[in-house]
């Protein structure tokens, strides 16, 4: 069943109020620090500087986020599904007669994802500590706790993923829309004091600040681009919810609610500019600022769960696909497939943000770290959506590479001027990105030199068939599974099991399980089997799913049951190869990449636990593989 055919059975303005607690957490918390960063460089505030920031912000989330992603990427859903991931399926499914194209989707979208993980680690660590930091204007004197309680809240966070959120989860949108109203009329009490502040709908004030700041102008795109993270989420989300529900939650009330506080924060700013300390929080009265922290610090923490959760998905969806080692995956909820929690990952982005806060302990300084890689991903994204504008769409040719152009530009804008931030801490998620980007292109690499050495050696069924006619062994009862990846001939572990045991049994299966460029394969195509051999002894057996689906051999057999193959499961034997690897002297591996991909294999989980198959019924056959 696809994500699209299960979220429409649901009402729409219920998805959309779901939308708002999950999709718009990192967008929606932006308010606590865009405008505070954007004159932190020392622009004067006056009414043209003010006017031309709240022009930038405004114009910046119509053009990528309204008319970007929520117009035209939001298009692109793999049957229904989004993300960065399910956009290079896409991408590779329009071009699958084009090689070169092929390795520069692949490696756009990698290099996407890695980027992805990078904004993973930051998201949280801003944007828990920009609201924990509204303690210096509520109280002072407990300026001294803000590290303290921002790594006490994150801790909790990271720690209740285990848990699954399913149960929290029914609070977020509830919070999420009190934290948007909020906005709203935080922002609308301050308008309605100076409403000049609306004259910068007119995008002659963005134009006339970049033209007088010149490069400096440049230099604050930097900052304007605060107010735009979180954009890819719609996109990514679109599985969950649908497209209509997030497009109306965000052009119903996300939106004019984020524009409202802007400015208000612009409104505040012409009325007492001695407010750049912290334009959020002063924009309250005096009584609201407590709780006004505590829905802050809320919000925060909803926004840093939405990334997590993203970067599980996207983790799981990278395993599916190969680009990425097994890992163990824990399902934390019976009724939302969707819901995964990767331990490796969980603590590997705790650790990161927790060095991150201590190191950088301001948002004001994270600030400087924030970007680069939210505007490298969205690089990727209008080039991988060009390549579907043109490939699979067929779209008139001028309408695509208008699209590439305008967007390209905005984009190369925003990430040039986020490069001159690359000394002062963007050095850091660019350098994770590129640890993860060699990781994945050294696995994949390594899985094509493993498959070349097996496709050397692989022997036909039917060869095999005929040296049995001339040579006949003992057939034992019962059913051997060999589990492999190749598609084709016979596998190594079968073949090892052959010379060492000499003795058949009465059905071989050989099971390969293949992820589709689809999010879903219904149980109907789940299944293809051939026989073979003069007894028809032999069966080769592919399993088909989505790179969405869980990958489930105990459910797999009744189906293949199902399709006429007689066997009993109480009488079923795994065999699996346990394969230790070597290099020779002169391998296609480079010698930097040979330690790393060992490593990898050797470290990738068990497929007994990834594909559930029962560990009573396993017969582990040592394989030795030299690339």
């Amino acid at each position: 069943m696809t994500a699209h055919h299960d979220v429409s059975k649901k009402p729409l303005g219920g998805l959309a109020l779901s939308a708002i607690g999950v999709v718009f957490g990192d967008i929606g918390t932006s308010p606590l620090y865009a405008v505070k960063e954007v004159f932190h460089g020392g622009l004067t505030i006056d009414e043209l500087h003010v006017l031309g920031v709240l022009s930038l912000i405004f114009w910046s989330l119509t053009l990528v986020v309204t008319i970007k992603y929520a117009v035209f990427i939001m298009r692109a859903d793999n049957n229904g599904e989004g993300g960065i991931i399910a956009l290079m399926a896409l991408a590779l499914h329009g071009s699958r007669d084009n090689p070169t194209r092929k390795r520069f989707i692949v490696t756009m979208g990698l290099l996407g994802a890695a980027l992805f993980y990078g904004d993973s680690m930051i998201t949280p660590a801003i944007s828990v500590l920009s609201a924990v930091e509204g303690l210096q204007i509520v109280a002072p004197s407990l300026e001294h706790y803000v590290l303290p309680i921002t790594i006490s809240v994150l801790s909790v966070l990271f720690i209740v993923q285990a848990k699954g959120t399913g149960s929290i989860g029914k609070m977020f949108a509830p919070v999420m829309c009190v934290w948007f109203g909020t906005l709203a009329v935080l922002g609308i009490g301050n308008i309605l004091k100076d409403p000049s502040v609306m004259m910068a709908l007119n995008p002659y004030y963005a134009v006339h600040l970049l033209y007088e700041l010149g490069l400096k102008g440049f230099l604050i795109m930097g900052a304007v681009v605060l107010a735009i993270t979180g954009a890819e989420a719609l996109y990514a989300d679109m599985g969950h919810f649908g497209l209509k529900p997030i497009r109306y939650a965000w052009f119903g009330f996300v939106f004019p609610a984020l524009l409202c506080n802007y400015f208000g924060q612009g409104a505040l700013l012409l009325h007492n500019p001695e407010a750049i300390q912290n334009p959020f929080y002063l924009l309250a009265p005096q009584w609201a600022l407590y709780p006004l922290l505590a829905l802050s610090t809320l919000a925060t923490v909803i926004a840093s769960q939405a990334v997590i959760s993203g970067a599980f998905s996207v983790t799981r969806q990278a395993i599916q696909l190969g680009y990425c080692p097994r890992m163990v995956i824990l399902h934390t909820s019976g009724e939302e497939m969707g819901q995964v929690y990767v331990p490796a990952v969980n603590w590997l982005l705790m650790v990161s943000v927790f060095i991150l806060v201590l190191s950088f302990q301001s948002s004001s300084a994270l600030a400087s770290a924030y970007g680069i890689a939210v505007t490298g991903t969205m690089v990727v994204d209008t080039m991988l959506a060009f390549i579907v504008i043109q490939a699979l769409w067929r779209w008139k040719t001028y309408i695509g590479v208008s699209f590439l152009i305008t967007f390209l530009s905005i984009d190369f804008l925003f990430l040039s001027s986020n490069s001159l931030k690359i000394l002062s801490g963007g050095w850091l998620p660019l350098m994770v990105g590129m640890v993860l980007f060699l990781t994945m292109t050294t696995w994949i690499k390594g899985r094509e030199l493993v498959a070349e050495y097996q496709d050397e050696r692989r022997v036909l069924f039917e060869e095999l068939d005929e040296k049995f006619k001339n040579d006949p062994l003992v057939t034992v009862k019962g059913t051997a599974i060999y589990l492999t990846r190749g598609v084709h001939g016979v596998p190594l572990v079968l073949l090892h099991n052959l010379e060492h045991n000499h003795v058949l049994h009465e059905h071989i299966v050989v099971l390969t399980i293949v992820t589709t460029d689809e999010p879903y394969v219904e149980e109907a195509r789940r299944v293809k089997m051939r026989s073979f051999g003069s007894h028809h002894q032999f069966h080769r057996v592919k399993l088909f799913y989505g790179f969405q689906q869980n990958q489930d051999v105990r459910r797999a057999l009744s189906l293949v049951m199902h399709e006429g193959l007689n066997i009993d499961p109480r009488n079923v034997s795994f065999f699996i190869g346990s394969e230790k690897l070597t290099f020779k002297r002169k391998s296609k591996m480079p010698i930097w990449r040979r330690s790393l991909f060992r490593f990898l294999f050797h470290n990738t989980a068990s497929a007994i636990e990834f594909f559930k198959i029962p560990v009573e019924r396993v017969v582990e056959i040592g394989i030795r593989i030299e690339l």
